[in-house]
């Protein structure tokens, strides 16, 4: 009974940790926007976390820098599996205004395998929940299969 407990409650509650790797914040404000009341990213279960130990989904801005680079690993590393990864804005698909700088190690997915891309420069909350919705289900696939 308890297993069937659990498992209900994990699918019900991903549980969000969010990570700039080195952007100029404006992702980052959309990313918070979109988890307040107003689009109320709770319906689905879902909270922000404060650590990624805690965390089923990995959400993502900027590029990532040399400075963050070792941290990121570590952090990506803490997330329990299965996890999902969540690239949100231009900066990190594509390393946006960033490119060519000496001290960008590159994108996103070039460092970590990613999931889930949500592009824009930044990208509206609408299209962050999209992209969180689709992870979710990414979730619960990876879930199924371990």
């Amino acid at each position: 009974m308890m297993k069937k407990v659990s498992a209900w409650a994990l699918k019900k509650s991903p549980w969000i940790y969010r990570l700039n790797s080195g952007a100029c914040n404006a992702c980052d404000i959309e990313v918070i926007a979109a988890l307040t009341p107003r689009f109320d990213p709770e319906r689905f279960g879902c909270l922000l976390k404060a650590s990624p130990r805690h965390a089923d989904v990995l959400v993502i801005t900027g590029p990532v820098t040399m400075q963050i680079s070792d941290r990121f690993k570590r952090v990506y590393d803490q997330v329990p599996d299965p996890k999902v990864v969540v690239a949100v804005g231009s900066c990190c698909l594509t390393q946006g205004v960033y490119e060519g700088s000496y001290s960008i190690v590159g994108p996103v997915d070039k460092v970590i395998p990613t999931d889930v891309m949500v592009p824009g420069c930044p990208p509206r909350p609408q299209a962050i929940l999209d992209g969180l919705l689709r992870s979710f289900s990414i979730l619960q696939e990876k879930r199924s299969r371990s």
